[in-house]
């Protein structure tokens, strides 16, 4: 196993650490950080490996961030969906 899957691998165990906190405010500053490592060292690791791993690694993340992503389509849908009058 070469380094971007190993970082990817501590990515994912910080992720479910994270997850297991209590927190407050939901985990969204957590997820915003991890978001903002997770997308660079998804590039790390389609460079190396290729993207069929990069994609599995993607699947994987976003697994794990699916709030973020779900609220992201929503807003997505709002904003380029139509209208209903």
């Amino acid at each position: 196993m070469n380094l971007s899957l190993i970082l990817a691998c501590l990515w994912v165990v910080a992720a479910t650490l994270i997850a297991m906190l209590p927190s407050r405010r939901q985990h969204w500053p957590q997820a915003y950080g991890l978001i903002a490592i997770g997308i660079p060292l998804l590039g790390f690791v389609t460079w190396q490996n290729g993207p069929l791993i990069g994609l599995f690694v993607l699947l994987a993340g976003a697994s794990i961030l699916r709030w973020p992503l779900i609220y992201l389509w929503r807003w997505a849908k709002g904003l380029f969906g139509e209208e209903t009058t």
